[in-house]
């Protein structure tokens, strides 16, 4: 079942189980889902899904640290359960060996050597995690690895 798929069928879950959280947070995304499509003209792949889901799940992020910050609990709680939701339609999530091990593969595959060539690694290691892992996490990785 595709992921498009699964929110269509847990959005009528929600709506019999009179889940509101959950059907706010399904239909935001598939909200920004149908924006997509139309921007693009055209219906989205899975990797595309992918994507925006990762924008929704950062955007939420960006919104916990703002509300904590500010020392707003009941929002950030709000922001929590939202990032609960939405982590279900994520895949796994890569642990940070695994990153590493890939930042080692990618830094080999494009010849890095020096800070000045992590736009390369970059780039070719993205399309690789995409969806899989936080992409400062990824890029915190490669620096340490090219400084070293």
């Amino acid at each position: 079942m595709s992921t498009l798929e699964r929110l269509n069928s847990d959005m009528k879950q929600a709506m019999k189980d009179k889940d509101k959280k959950k059907l706010t947070v399904i239909r935001a995304v598939r909200s920004s889902l149908k924006n997509e499509e139309i921007q693009l003209g055209r219906e989205l792949n899975e990797d595309e899904v992918l994507t925006v889901l990762n924008r929704e799940l950062k955007q939420r992020k960006d919104s916990l640290q703002e509300f904590e910050k500010a020392g707003r609990d009941d929002l950030a709680s709000n922001i929590k359960e939202e990032l609960e939701i939405l982590a279900e339609y994520m895949p796994e999530q890569l642990s940070e060996e695994e990153v590493a091990s890939l930042v080692k593969e990618t830094i080999a595959e494009v010849g890095a050597s020096s800070k000045a060539d992590m736009g390369k690694v970059m780039g070719a290691i993205m399309p690789k995690v995409k969806g899989r892992a936080d992409g400062s996490i990824v890029n915190k990785l490669v620096q340490q690895h090219l400084s070293s």
